[in-house]
């Protein structure tokens, strides 16, 4: 299990930088237009991705800034918010590099945001939410890069695009 979660934490590193490359491209205007989404525009959703990592990580480490909202604004800044990130994915990766194989039966204990309520939770599907949130919204923020910048543009986000370019989840090339 441990690779498995390994394998995610360098996924979402790798994500985020094609992701963070693509929204790069944008002008502001586009950058901040509201397209509907859940967090509206790029930016809201580019911010709510850390909100939640943060969230997650406070509550696996007990460390680490605790945002008010799931739709708070970090930074307005683009060039504060790829910094931030690039923090946030090499604290995920630190903390997953650390866990032994025992530790993903061991339960977590918190208290939700929205609707605060206190939960008890085993750690592997905790860490498993984490991952697939991360995707979820990335999912969004592809969208919405792909109707400002055209397909040829947007990166692909596909794991199976990350275990080929860096051998992650045991791949192998036959031929």
């Amino acid at each position: 299990m441990l690779a498995h979660y390994k394998m995610f934490a360098g996924y979402n590193t790798w994500c985020n930088e094609r992701l963070y490359n693509a929204a790069a491209q944008l002008c502001d205007a586009d950058y901040r237009a509201d397209r509907g989404a859940f967090f509206k525009s790029v930016h809201g959703t580019l911010n709510h991705l850390l909100v939640g990592d943060r969230i997650w990580m406070r509550r696996l480490t007990g460390q680490g800034e605790q945002p008010p909202t799931l739709n708070a604004i970090l930074y307005d800044n683009f060039a504060e918010l790829r910094t931030a990130r690039h923090v946030e994915d090499k604290r995920i990766s630190g903390y997953i590099a650390n866990l032994r194989e025992d530790d993903f039966g061991k339960t977590i204990r918190y208290r939700t945001v929205v609707n605060p309520q206190e939960l008890e939770q085993p750690l592997a599907p905790a860490l498993a939410h984490m991952f697939n949130h991360q995707t979820h919204h990335r999912g969004q923020a592809h969208a919405m890069l792909s109707a400002f910048l055209g397909n040829d543009r947007t990166p692909s986000f596909d794991l199976i695009i990350y275990q080929r370019e860096t051998g992650d989840g045991a791949l192998r090339r036959l031929t």
